[in-house]
């Protein structure tokens, strides 16, 4: 157990950087990052697959659409929302909201199965969107009017990552329940794939200028990033989910994917060089406290299936 643990704080720790990343590769933009990132993802991919035991062999034409599609519109839709809302919204909105996610696909599995009575539920969604208020409230709050809509469109386009991420979750585990389910490592080398693919749509967006104008450091740091995020954040992340979804109770990996909102905040606050403010902490208290509540509820009762929830994270 000990050792899925920690591959699960690693995933959340290497998922966490999408939350600062974006900030970290100016005058580079979000659109170059991600093309950047899933390139390499995809060329990693690629290269593993010389290597038979990679390769998504045997699976009908279908399931590979399937892989192509979750990559493409799950990886790059969920960074691209991602990334701008934290430009946007800053260091504490994106992680709070994204990070209710383990709740909600918990409670899409309980419309569903009637696994746990409502109002064991009660507490723990009063606290979540107390928590979420407290932080976008004083957010909005301290800004000035010029920049309230920017943090409005934060709000928004974090609520849109977070959709994406429910829905990449709920197909990408009917997939690996079906019956003819790929094998792991196989069916994310084929995402990964997909992900380079839909990166591709990006490159009328590009910064291509920039590589003649911008700093030598500048470019080291942009490219240092794309590797960090297209090797780690992407596929080492994944491997490390892969085995602690294999060592541990569905209900503790469940638990470990809050640590994301931790490490992304954590990352955040770091990168603007400051504590959080009294509602920002308290407001992430509240949420994560919550969020740990919540599964806690559906642990002690029924846990959900393995439908309802990702057989592995999409913060890839």
């Amino acid at each position: 157990m000990f050792y899925g643990i920690m591959a699960g704080l690693i995933t959340c720790a290497l998922w966490g950087l999408t939350f600062v990343a974006p900030r970290a590769v100016a005058p580079f933009t979000t659109w170059d990052l991600t093309m950047a990132r899933y390139g390499v993802f995809g060329l990693a991919c690629l290269l593993l697959m010389i290597d038979r035991r990679f390769r998504p062999r045997g699976l009908a034409p279908g399931r590979i659409l399937t892989g192509l599609l979750l990559g493409g519109a799950g990886y790059v839709g969920y960074f691209v929302c991602a990334a701008f809302a934290v430009q946007l919204a800053g260091a504490a909105i994106p992680p709070i909201i994204i990070g209710t996610m383990p709740v909600f696909l918990a409670i899409i599995a309980n419309l569903r199965d009637r696994s746990i009575a409502w109002s064991r539920l009660a507490l723990p969604l009063t606290l979540i969107a107390i928590g979420v208020a407290l932080v976008n409230g004083a957010t909005i709050k301290d800004a000035g009017v010029s920049e309230t809509m920017p943090i409005v469109g934060g709000l928004l386009l974090s609520t849109a990552a977070l959709g994406i991420w429910i829905t990449y979750g709920l197909v990408n585990a009917a997939v690996m329940r079906s019956a003819d389910a790929p094998n792991g490592l196989q069916w994310t080398g084929l995402q990964g794939i997909g992900s380079a693919i839909g990166s591709l749509m990006l490159l009328p967006l590009g910064s291509f200028d920039l590589i003649q104008t911008a700093s030598s450091s500048d470019i080291l740091r942009f490219a240092g990033w794309a590797i960090l995020m297209g090797l780690a954040g992407s596929w080492l992340a994944t491997w490390c989910w892969t085995v602690a979804s294999n060592r541990l109770p569905l209900a503790l990996a469940a638990q470990l994917v809050v640590a994301e909102t931790m490490f992304g905040l954590g990352y955040g606050f770091g990168f603007e060089g400051r504590w959080p403010t009294v509602a920002e902490g308290f407001g992430a208290a509240l949420q994560i406290t919550g969020v740990c509540l919540a599964i806690a509820a559906f642990r002690g009762s029924q846990a959900p299936p393995r439908s309802a929830l990702p057989s592995w994270g999409g913060s890839a």
